[in-house]
């Protein structure tokens, strides 16, 4: 009896406003490995920034038409950079949003999947900014000012969030291993699947004696790749099927 077939997972597309070479090599991948699987999890940043979901930017309501027109379930989860995306932009994509920590059952057992950025907990400018804009009276000051003046101000962050981040030391910027077994202990999960810091991997360790994973999804501004997984366990890929190098030096950057 074979396995059902594969859930499919990625995250940290980074789209920005207009169509480009990424939205161009999802757009392939949603007509590609994404019509063969069961389920899509898009684990946040999928978008550079997010100022509304009145922006009309051209590469989202592409990317809406292309997966609205999938014939199965995609969940979105909200990453650093895309935070603000709505209820309007996720009907009109077909798209279910998902809390911050969001348990699924797969083939292989339980899981849980997060973007990852509030495992960073040594980052500690990040996560007092991160906290100041996922309060409601922010985001809806926000989202009352001007489309042109949203742009701006998300532009100045990016910014600002770039070069802060080139400062910072790898381990800074990295989830912190008591974050992850404490996330994992509460839900009583032993698989984590997260994205956020670009340095894709699938890592063994435990957790109170109890053997875990953690599976970092990678970034497609260099070699773009998914997560697969099915009734045989783990596969992190790139677009053309083939293991993903995690092993080929590939740099770490600030998320």
């Amino acid at each position: 009896m074979g396995t059902a077939p594969p859930v499919l997972v990625v995250s940290d597309l980074h789209l920005d406003q207009e169509p480009d070479s990424t939205l161009s090599e999802f757009l392939r991948f949603l007509d590609g490995p994404v019509r063969g699987a069961s389920a899509l999890y898009i684990l946040g940043d999928l978008f550079d920034y997010w100022v509304g979901d009145d922006a009309g930017f051209a590469a989202a309501e592409q990317l809406a038409d292309a997966i609205s027109a999938l014939s199965l379930p995609v969940t979105f989860q909200h990453g650093n950079r895309d935070f603000l995306l709505g209820n309007a932009y996720a009907e009109r994509a077909g798209m279910k949003l998902a809390p911050e920590v969001l348990p699924v059952e797969f083939e292989i057992g339980d899981a849980l999947l997060m973007h990852g950025d509030s495992l960073c907990t040594a980052d500690t400018d990040y996560l007092r900014f991160r906290d100041a804009v996922r309060r409601p009276e922010w985001q809806q000051a926000f989202l009352a000012r001007p489309l042109d003046e949203r742009v701006a101000e998300a532009e100045r962050l990016r910014g600002i969030s770039r070069g802060a981040g080139q400062m910072k030391a790898s381990d800074i910027t990295d989830v912190h291993p008591d974050a992850v077994a404490e996330v994992l202990r509460r839900h009583d999960r032993s698989l984590l699947i997260h994205g956020h810091t670009h340095r894709p991997a699938i890592h063994h360790f435990q957790v109170d004696g109890r053997p875990c994973r953690r599976c970092v999804l990678p970034a497609w501004d260099r070699v773009p790749g998914y997560l697969a997984v099915d009734g045989h366990g783990l596969h992190l890929l790139t677009l053309d099927g083939r293991d993903y190098p995690v092993a080929s030096g590939l740099p770490s950057s600030p998320a």
